[in-house]
């Protein structure tokens, strides 16, 4: 049996731009998907801690170190410029790889700047 856990998390992300006339998905600043372990065009779940709402997409890389996170296409409609969500990223561990996993978390300041990464050997 296979169950699905958290994997990777970019908490508390600040939405930097919005395009609707684009043909969907979030844009997220390659250093931090680097950090988090999400990939290009990995399947992710938003949560806007403005709203309340929730959605999912895929993502796709913005420049390394330009801080973006971009919400495009129909998801541009889910959140405003500012608002702060939380990006979660899941997998299906068998039963006994449960014991050993830890997902990844990468914590956010307000300018979408990593100060505190939890499960990995990584330092800020």
């Amino acid at each position: 049996m296979l169950r699905s856990f958290l994997r990777a998390k970019i908490h508390m992300a600040k939405v930097t731009e919005t395009n609707l006339y684009y043909e969907g998905s979030i844009s997220i600043d390659l250093e931090l998907l680097e950090l988090s372990g999400i990939l290009p065009y990995e399947r992710v779940w938003i949560s806007n801690m403005n709203n309340g709402k929730r959605f999912d997409t895929y993502v796709i890389p913005a420049p390394k170190g330009s801080r973006i996170i971009g919400l495009n296409g129909p998801a541009a409609k889910k959140a405003l410029v500012g608002d702060r969500i939380i990006i979660f990223s899941y997998s299906y561990l068998k039963e006994d790889e449960i014991p050993n996993h830890k997902p990844k978390i990468v914590i956010l300041n307000e300018n979408n700047e990593p100060v505190k990464i939890y499960n990995t050997n990584t330092s800020i």
